[in-house]
């Protein structure tokens, strides 16, 4: 999925170069190659009818969890920026409205598919009640996560390959709203995809949890790192590079609380992400 961003538009100035597809197999419906799709309240229409048509497609075919979950997508309160529905699917959806003061990117980890989406989307949402006016937040499921438990999940090829992605969406993100305080939230497998993705990525924070290892970051955004009591990475052998928890590392550490692995955006761990992206 590709990112542009017209130079002088303001509310709708966040554009879209990617196409929706189908879930699994049968006919992409894409936008014209390498041709903007304004995000407007028309574009809106056509992107929340073409994941119906995707619904209808996979309930056809017997992919009833699937199907279940691109008809909750298709509702007329919510905006997805992108998605694709092939394989585990791809989709990146937007809570509150741009331009925003403070814009949080939430980045997911490993077993992240639009099956599982109900997850992340309840963590984003949230974090955009937490953070309240003036804020918005990007559930950015933006590549192709690898299976929880999978060669995929200890390697960073799929990191390697989604970085870019990030880096293009974040870029043109604060090129379109260059007031905006951004964050980067990087949970998990995601936060091997920030770590590669962070060299010059115009953020205030790269916030990182729920992880055992990195790559080594060059950002000059301030770095954050927690851990949950209740989180099994902890037992995790480090496979990426130095836990960003290490005192040698040079995080600042936030108060997870009793996090488990997928509960960083809820209770203790909650409030202390949201103060991050409001005050830090």
């Amino acid at each position: 999925m590709a990112f542009g961003i017209v130079p002088g538009m303001k509310l709708w100035a966040l554009l879209v170069a990617a196409s929706v597809a189908l879930p699994v197999g049968g006919q992409t419906i894409p936008a014209p190659p390498g041709t903007p799709v304004g995000f407007s309240p028309a574009h809106q229409v056509l992107t929340r009818e073409a994941i119906g048509r995707a619904a209808r497609f996979a309930a056809d075919r017997g992919h009833f969890t699937r199907a279940a979950s691109l008809r909750a997508m298709a509702v007329l309160e919510r905006t997805f920026l992108a998605f694709d529905g092939h394989d585990g699917g791809q989709a990146v959806e937007l809570f509150g409205t741009l331009p925003a003061r403070t814009v949080a990117v939430v980045v997911p980890g490993a077993g992240t598919t639009l099956d599982a989406y109900g997850r992340l989307r309840g963590g984003a949402m949230r974090l955009r009640a937490a953070l309240g006016a003036g804020s918005a937040v990007v559930a950015w499921l933006g590549y192709p996560t690898p299976r929880l438990v999978s060669l995929g999940s200890v390697t960073t090829a799929r990191a390697v390959a989604a970085a870019p992605r990030l880096r293009a969406f974040v870029i043109r993100l604060a090129a379109a709203f260059p007031q905006a305080r951004i964050s980067l939230l990087c949970h998990s497998y995601g936060a091997v995809v920030c770590a590669r993705a962070a060299p010059g990525l115009p953020v205030k924070n790269l916030v990182l949890y729920g992880t055992s290892s990195v790559p080594a970051l060059r950002t000059p955004a301030t770095v954050w790192a927690g851990r949950g009591r209740r989180d099994w990475i902890a037992n995790v052998p480090p496979v990426f590079g130095p836990d960003p928890l290490s005192p040698g590392f040079g995080a600042r550490r936030f108060d997870a609380g009793d996090a488990g692995h997928g509960d960083y955006l809820l209770g203790d761990s909650l409030k202390s992400i949201a103060a991050i992206v409001a005050h830090a």
